[in-house]
């Protein structure tokens, strides 16, 4: 068994760059379990990095998005000067690091932010407790006691606590259209809405999974919600009415991670099965495979311990990269053009990646509560892709395909062609 075809020649491969490392503290070997980073995230506007090195810790770092790094002491008061106001106070915050106990494992991370002009769907109540303003932005903080805990990003202080799910809250995910709805899935076999305009008061709880569901994302116009879970479980929801979709048949083996491409045309999902696979969400069909086992494994093999098991994919924010991480102690990078990675990377007991807000840098979470930070393959995209992508974030495919244009040009547009 092998990590790449026969046909490819390792050698020629190219590596990613390593650019940064966050290292867990050093810790008595007692406590050596419990310190897995098993979610990363970026702040949607580049000014914040979270990650847990374990032990119910998150860290809060300032991330510089203009110079891609993390920022020290120096760039304090140069950098992002222009974070907004919080709970109403005209006073600009400058980005500090802060240092939170969530009280319990942490499982899941995701920031929020807000738009006044997006108001609770609960729309008969006038008083709420909380007045999130323009520039607010919060973090979320899935915990192992099945609670959520919402934080002040600026101050580093407890907002809310959400209490519901009964069991691991495994994900965590905002609406990126700034409504402050949050998304929650668990191992209790259940996603819970959340709608945090309101106080945070639960407005629906989606059931159809009959296992643990380990992932969950919105697409880019907060319209669809993927989940996906054990047992090959992936259900696309309609956020508007809390119903779902369609269910997509397709991997061997649970499915633990989920991302929307930027214009929502594709989704990418990671299975235990070996395979990343690209799908048309409006159609429910495949477009491609990623494989990270060659020969590709029975069926029987690909459903069990083989080895090779897929961690997590994100979606680069030009629409024409993946990450993933798989068990085979490497970090790839591929294009949506092929199937074969643009460049890897050695990376030990990896759990979860994602990419900074311009695509330029991924963030990995290790086992050992360390994260390391990699250069994104450099590539300038073609004045035909960016065309492609601002038509398909107001097209579904159905309204692709019903235009009078060639065919080789609709397959162009519904990614059947790259």
């Amino acid at each position: 068994m092998a990590s790449f075809p026969e046909s490819v020649n390792v050698n020629e491969i190219a590596q990613a760059q390593l650019i940064a490392d966050l290292w867990a503290p050093v810790t008595p070997f007692e406590q050596k379990s419990g310190r897995e980073t098993w979610t990363v995230a970026f702040a949607p506007d580049g000014s914040y990095f979270a990650w847990s090195p374990g032990h119910r810790v998150v860290k809060l770092v300032p991330w510089s998005l203009h110079e891609n790094k993390l920022c020290n002491d120096e760039h304090y008061n140069t950098v992002n000067k222009n974070l907004g106001k919080q709970n109403g106070d005209d006073q600009k915050k400058q980005p500090e690091e802060h240092t939170i106990d969530c009280g319990d494992i942490v499982w899941a991370l995701a920031f929020g932010s807000s738009v006044p002009e997006k108001q609770s769907r609960c729309v008969n109540i006038e008083w709420h407790r909380f007045k999130f303003g323009q520039d607010q932005l919060l973090l979320a903080t899935g915990l192992s006691n099945g609670r959520i805990k919402i934080w002040d990003v600026y101050t580093g202080k407890f907002l809310l606590n959400l209490l519901d799910h009964n069991d691991v809250v495994r994900d965590l995910t905002f609406a990126p259209d700034g409504s402050l709805i949050l998304v929650s899935a668990s191992r209790d076999k259940t996603l819970r809405v959340w709608d945090l305009k309101d106080d945070g008061n639960m407005v629906t709880v989606l059931r159809g999974h009959h296992n643990w569901v380990y992932c969950c994302a919105f697409s880019p116009d907060s319209t669809i919600l993927c989940s996906v879970g054990a047992g090959k479980a992936i259900f696309l929801w309609n956020i508007e009415n809390y119903t779902m979709i369609r269910k997509l048949e397709g991997h061997l083996n649970d499915v633990v991670s989920c991302e929307f491409s930027p214009d929502g045309a594709l989704l990418a999902t990671a299975s235990h099965d070996t395979r990343v696979i690209v799908w048309d969400p409006h159609r429910g069909s495949i477009l491609l495979e990623l494989g990270h086992l060659f020969p590709p494994p029975t069926p029987i093999f690909a459903g069990g311990a083989n080895d090779r098991w897929v961690r997590s994919v994100a979606f680069c924010h030009d629409g024409l990269h993946i990450a993933s991480i798989a068990d085979d102690k490497m970090v790839r990078f591929w294009g949506i053009d092929g199937d074969c990675p643009a460049e890897v990377a050695p990376l030990s007991n990896g759990l979860c990646c994602a990419f900074s807000p311009n695509g330029s840098v991924l963030a990995t979470g290790t086992q050992d509560g360390s994260v390391h930070f990699w250069a994104t393959p450099r590539h300038v995209p073609s004045l035909q892709h960016l065309c492609r992508m601002a038509l398909r974030r107001v097209m579904v495919t159905s309204s692709v395909e019903s235009l009078p244009i060639p065919p080789k040009i609709v397959d162009y547009l519904t990614y059947r062609t790259i």
